[in-house]
């Protein structure tokens, strides 16, 4: 198993993406920080990355905003395991309007979860995760290629690929290792709640739409072992959907 008592953190894990990474984590005998905003849901999700293998499982309520409680929820991770070996940095947040809609808040509030979240994150990895530790970033085919009504999300995204840059650069001396992945269309409720594709603006076929366990086994990878040499990277996981949009 490639993840035997490695300590992962995995923000927004309590469901879609962030809860099948937690149960990939898990089924590799990892032990497993479920970091979400609501403390109810992370404590189920830690119960089912146990049920799915988990040496342990730990729920912390985490609002990734919040640099206070980003600090508490790595706290929570060191007393109870004494170390920290796996980021991923998965919580993200999004809004739909058109631009001359949109006002300060609505920018800082996606800005503050997609971006300065990671950030937060990172940070404390930098100052707690030892050589041979890993991160993850979750990222978006927003990054590279958008659609209207979601301008704080792409900025955010595109800037988490450029965030990632810089953290495997300064990342690198300390034996920690920085890469991002780029998912396309995946079948969760941010997809399928999307205005643009309800409405039919955004046409989507299914067999363009990849499932949560797709994009965790590719954290897996990156995080793992498996992938010493990879620093820096930017992954896209869209089942080839961009090439022909």
């Amino acid at each position: 198993m490639r993840f035997t008592d490695r300590v992962v953190i995995i923000t927004g894990a309590a469901s879609g993406i962030g809860l099948a990474t937690a149960k990939r984590f898990a089924s590799e005998e990892a032990r497993v920080v479920i970091a979400d905003l609501h403390l109810d849901k992370a404590e189920a999700a830690a119960k089912e990355a146990r049920d799915a293998g988990a040496r342990d499982a730990l729920a912390v309520a985490c609002n990734v905003s919040d640099e206070s409680q980003v600090e508490a929820a790595v706290a929570q991770t060191l007393d109870k395991f004494g170390r920290f070996d796996v980021l991923v940095n998965n919580a993200g947040l999004m809004v739909f309007c058109p631009i001359e809609g949109l006002t300060t808040d609505d920018w800082l509030g996606v800005l503050r979860v997609d971006l300065l979240g990671a950030f937060y994150f990172i940070k404390q990895a930098f100052l707690h995760m030892k050589s041979g530790g890993a991160i993850v970033n979750v990222s978006s085919i927003h990054a590279v290629e958008t659609e209207p009504l979601v301008a704080p999300y792409a900025a955010a995204k595109a800037a988490l690929v450029s965030l990632t840059r810089s953290a495997s650069l300064e990342g690198k001396p300390r034996g920690i290792r920085v890469n991002v992945i780029l998912p396309g269309a995946i079948d969760t409720p941010m997809l399928w709640d999307n205005p643009n594709v309800k409405s039919g603006q955004e046409k989507i076929e299914q067999h363009d739409v990849g499932k949560p366990e797709d994009i965790a086994a590719v954290i897996a990878y990156l995080a793992s072992d498996d992938a010493a040499f990879v620093q820096g990277a930017e992954v896209r996981i869209d089942g080839g959907r961009l090439d022909h949009l």
